[in-house]
């Protein structure tokens, strides 16, 4: 088979809509480069993004320029972001199927993110909960970048004319406002931007192993991807658990305890009816319970801990898989921005 005879490794996947008209789908997601991508990213955003791949024309993004909106390390950051990518990659997300990119390397985003700022009312950005979450996280380093930052979003998005956003619902608002912003745009100035739908997650949200919070890196409650069974081991065997047990021989509730919500992502259907049973009837305390786990979630991590070892001993690889995507989003959104200027009269 020639070259040119070869399919496409970033071609768009169609589906047949009932009036027999090909209609394109495009999805699109990002993911910020802390470096350790861990098991909350993973079930809450990366695996069902790899679901989604053979349904769609997937494009997923490592968003630096979002990440420097909150105090960070320079030093470290081109390593993150290879980090990131590199376990997104191990993970499932075959860039031979999907579109994989940094945020970083499109710049014709940011022209666009600029138009969005003036279609974009103030007090839509002053309603945005995560904004106040973030202010007060840091509230040393309340920037302008913190506040627009949906904007930028929103041109991520709407660059590539995404009609799809896989999230947790922690981002809803966010969508919701891309979807203003395209309506707002199209209103005024003629019709160029779908407005993408807010595809959430089928997973649960994962808490922290403290139990208190949002499993993060920033509040080190979390378990990385590639840490191999014993420091999982290790760091389950302190997890926040059923409250009201203190004892092997009290009755437990799964209900409430994360340790189960864990085994629901990691564990068979057998294994989780079993414990489901027993910890109800104190039959199985919870340092059990918690080996039980870490043996389920090592058949999951363990394999791609493997690819992703493989993969970090070849980073020119995936440098190159990097810039391939860039070189598709940035036709895709500099073709967007075409139309952006002859719609508003500048070009």
């Amino acid at each position: 088979m020639s070259d040119a005879d070869k399919p496409s490794i970033f071609s768009d996947n169609r589906e047949q809509s009932q009036e027999g008209v090909i209609k394109p789908t495009r999805l699109y997601s990002g993911i910020q480069p802390t470096g350790d991508i861990h098991i909350g990213n993973y079930l809450g955003a990366v695996s069902n993004w790899v679901k989604l791949i053979p349904k769609y024309d997937c494009i997923y993004c490592v968003v630096d320029y979002h990440a420097i909106t909150v105090e960070y390390n320079p030093n470290v950051m081109r390593d993150a972001i290879l980090e990131t990518a590199t376990m997104g990659i191990a993970c499932g997300l075959n860039p031979q199927r999907c579109t994989l990119f940094v945020q970083s390397d499109v710049t014709e985003t940011l022209e666009l993110a600029w138009v969005f700022s003036t279609v974009t009312a103030l007090g839509a950005l002053e309603r945005m909960t995560q904004f106040k979450d973030k202010a007060t996280q840091h509230k040393q380093n309340i920037n302008a970048g913190l506040f627009t930052y949906p904007v930028l979003q929103a041109a991520d998005i709407l660059g590539v004319k995404a009609d799809g956003v896989p999230v947790g619902d922690d981002q809803s608002q966010h969508l919701e406002l891309t979807r203003d912003i395209a309506r707002s745009f199209n209103h005024l100035y003629g019709p160029i931007f779908p407005e993408a739908k807010t595809i959430y997650s089928p997973a649960p949200r994962i808490m922290g192993l403290d139990g208190q919070a949002k499993m993060s890196k920033s509040q080190e409650n979390y378990i990385a991807m590639k840490d191999n069974n014993e420091t999982i081991q290790k760091k389950l065997s302190g997890a926040f658990t059923d409250p009201n047990r203190l004892r092997k021989t009290d009755p437990g509730n799964p209900d409430i305890c994360n340790i189960f919500t864990l085994h629901k992502s990691f564990s068979d259907s057998n294994e989780i009816a079993t414990i489901n049973v027993d910890c109800r009837k104190a039959k199985i305390g919870c340092v059990d319970c918690k080996k039980k786990l870490a043996s389920s979630m090592d058949k999951t991590i363990g394999p791609i801990k493997e690819k992703y070892e493989d993969l970090k001993q070849r980073p020119k690889d995936v440098w190159d898989v990097l810039e391939t995507g860039a070189n598709r989003v940035r036709e895709l959104t500099r073709e967007t921005m075409v139309e952006v200027r002859n719609k508003l009269g500048i070009r």
